[in-house]
């Protein structure tokens, strides 16, 4: 997915979906400036959720990828944030100083 390649932090969301908001909300509450995709509002958007299901990605949004890698969707980014460990990849990829 070259979208991915471009960002060192990536999101794919649905304008519809609290739980996309959520996350969104958590990265920019430590100073992320994340790419966003919106997949309803995208033409290509029905190819780029047959991508991200093909890469195991259930439910399908939010789908974050940090530093080109998928990371998952939120009850991975929550566990990563309850132990501390999402700030250290946010660092280790220079998306956030703190």
């Amino acid at each position: 997915m070259d979208l991915v390649a471009q960002r060192p932090l990536v999101i794919f969301s649905k304008t519809n979906c609290c739980m996309s908001d959520s996350i969104k909300i958590l990265f920019y509450g430590f100073g992320a400036n994340p790419a966003i995709y919106e997949l309803d509002e995208l033409q290509n958007g029905q190819q780029l959720e047959r991508e991200l299901v093909a890469l195991g990605q259930w439910p399908i949004v939010p789908a974050v990828f940090i530093g080109g890698k998928i990371v998952g969707g939120p009850n991975e980014i929550m566990s990563l944030h309850v132990k501390g460990e999402l700030v250290k990849m946010l660092k280790k990829n220079r998306i956030i100083y703190l």
